[in-house]
């Protein structure tokens, strides 16, 4: 949808994904597409290099986030969003909306 505007399908997963979920690292990316760690990292590097995303060194691992010095931001998030909500719904339940804390106890299935 909007590969075309990214210059690649990746770099739009990349964009799209850090949006919905805040931060992220290469390889939870890549393991969240399918695709490869490389073709993320690239993207990342391209993308921090222009100023658009901020990268964080948190241990031996590096997250990625939209960067909030960018002075576009705004405007690209409200891109984003409007892209999020506009996915088919397989997509955007397979992509992005992972549990990310436990089941309540006794909480029925």
């Amino acid at each position: 949808m909007l590969d075309s505007l990214f210059g690649n399908k990746t770099s739009e997963r990349v964009l799209l994904y850090l949006q919905n979920y805040g931060e992220g690292y290469p390889t939870e990316i890549a393991r969240n597409f399918g695709i490869a760690q490389s073709q993320v990292q690239k993207q990342l590097t391209r993308l921090e290099q222009g100023g658009i995303v901020a990268s964080q060194l948190s241990g031996r691992m590096r997250n990625y986030r939209l960067n909030p010095r960018w002075p576009y931001l705004k405007q690209l998030s409200s891109l984003l969003e409007k892209a999020l909500l506009s996915l088919p719904r397989d997509e955007t339940m397979s992509y992005y909306r992972r549990r990310t804390r436990p089941r309540r106890p006794g909480k029925k299935l």
